[in-house]
Parts: C-alpha cells; structure tokens; sequence
C-alpha cells in the first residue's frame, strides 16, 4: 500500500444548503498525498490530535457516486468482527481537492482564531482551527468577495466542535453553532439561525475501497439539522469512517430529512482513492 500521509475532514457549512449554495449539507474533506509518511498508525483504537492533522497544499483524489447502494451497517462474523464492503467502483467521478492556511483571503479578519480552509463546493470555503481537543468550525465563507450571485459570510458566535479528540468507539456530543443577527450573510441577503450537531462513535471495523483495505477503521455519524429564524428546519445524516493518520477515508451522505440511521442508498459517496490521473 502507498503510504499516504495525514487526511483531514472538515465538517458542516449547513446554512449554504438552505440558501441554495451547495448540495452538501457538509463541505468536502481534504487530504494529502505526501509520500512521507509522517504519522505511523499504532492500531490502538482511537484517533488522537495527532494522528488527525491538516496538511495543506497537498492535493488528494476522491471517488464521488451519487445516489450509491451502502450497507452502513456492515456485516458481523461468528466473532464478533465488523467489516463494511464499500469496493466495488461504478460510475465514478473523480474530485481533488486540498487544505489552504488563513491568511490572504478577502474574510480572513472576521476568524482571528482560524487556521486554515477547505472548500464547501466550487465557490465557498469552511474556515477551521484544530488543537488537543477538537477541530472546531468557525464559519463558512464565499471564495471571492463579491461574487455574482453575492457574497456569503457566516461567523459562529463561538467555534464548533466537529470533532472531539480523542475519537473513540462510543464517544457522542451535541456541539451547536448559532449565526446571530448581523453575524450572518446568503448570497447578499441577511440571515439568522442555529445549525446543530449529533455525532456519535459507534463502531469499529475492516473496511474495504477499490484502492485499499483499512483494517480498523471507525464509524462516525453526523446528523445535522439547521434551523433558520425563518422557515423549516432542514435535517441531514452523514455516516463516516476514519482510520489512524489518514483520517476520514470514505462518507456516505443521506438526502434531506432521512429517518433511518444506516440508510440504503446515499445521496453522495465518496471514498479516499490512491490512484494517479
């Protein structure tokens, strides 16, 4: 197996849904494809800090299926091992993409406390900052500042926790992000509301993508639901599955308002691909 170094997953950007601005409710992960390996994998059954870094500027591919068969709940063998199958290739797009750091970005004063950013979709970005304890979600912002269909700009009134280190099986939290009046701007127009996030660790196990085998991965389900000050509350599911020093290696995201916790056919799949172009 090629050794493939920090893979790093940012989540949310819900807002951006509601408003039209993208199709995911959580922006896209972000890898590196550096052939030094500089986190080695000790298969202790948890992710720490550490071993979930962001490199930036590094480039990596990713498999994107729409409207895919999973099975998120995987099989279990007379000794209680789990595996997920998510192998099989099909009408396959391919998406690269790479981690930037804050800096000369025309929103970069409005995040003090940020690090760097990922793109949410072609045109916005979803700024974040990682220590000991967490990566935290900032806000969500457009790509330029002045963009034809108008500038997006979300500030959280405090960071997000996405992530709660270290990730273990059976670790959950609620973390909430509010956008207060004049914290938040759509596409030019105001906006007011609360998104709020469930994640739970619920599982470990072999999974098995068309380019590698990871043989202690993590299940990590993220429900999302955002609630404008206006209009109906949105919800959205997304079941990922992490492993040490790569991080999030494939995701599955539910359609809009989706009761079953491991559905059968996701919206998008997206699986870590190792091959070159």
């Amino acid at each position: 197996m090629r050794a493939t170094a920090t893979l790093f997953v940012c989540l949310c950007g819900c807002v951006l849904a509601l408003a039209g601005c993208g199709e995911n409710l959580t922006p896209a992960p972000v890898a590196s494809a550096d052939p030094t390996l500089t986190c080695v994998p000790d298969l202790d059954g948890r992710i720490d800090a550490r071993e979930l870094t962001a490199t930036l500027d590094l480039p990596v591919r990713y498999l994107v299926a729409k409207e895919r068969a999973v099975d998120l709940a995987g099989k279990v063998d007379g000794a209680g091992r789990r595996t997920w199958d998510m192998g099989t290739r099909g009408a396959d797009s391919t998406l690269q993409l790479s981690a930037q750091a804050l800096g000369t970005q025309w929103y970069a004063a409005s995040f003090p406390g940020g690090q760097f950013v990922t793109p949410l979709d072609d045109a916005t970005d979803g700024v974040y900052a990682q220590d000991d304890a967490a990566l935290w979600l900032l806000g969500v912002a457009s790509r330029e500042m002045a963009p034809a269909q108008g500038k997006t700009l979300i500030v959280y009134a405090a960071p997000v926790a996405v992530l709660r280190f270290p990730l273990t099986s059976g670790a959950t939290w609620t973390a909430v992000g509010d956008i207060p009046s004049g914290a938040g701007t759509i596409r030019g127009l105001p906006y007011i509301g609360r998104d709020t996030y469930v994640i739970t660790v619920d599982g470990a196990g072999r999974l098995g993508l068309p380019d590698v085998t990871f043989t202690q991965a993590l299940r990590v389900r993220t429900q999302v639901t955002v609630a404008p000050s206006l209009g109906p509350p949105v919800t959205r599911r997304q079941v990922s599955f992490y492993f040490e020093c790569f991080g999030e290696v494939a995701r599955a995201t539910s359609h809009d308002g989706e009761a079953a916790a491991d559905f059968t056919t996701a919206a998008e799949l997206r699986r870590l691909s190792l091959q070159e172009d």
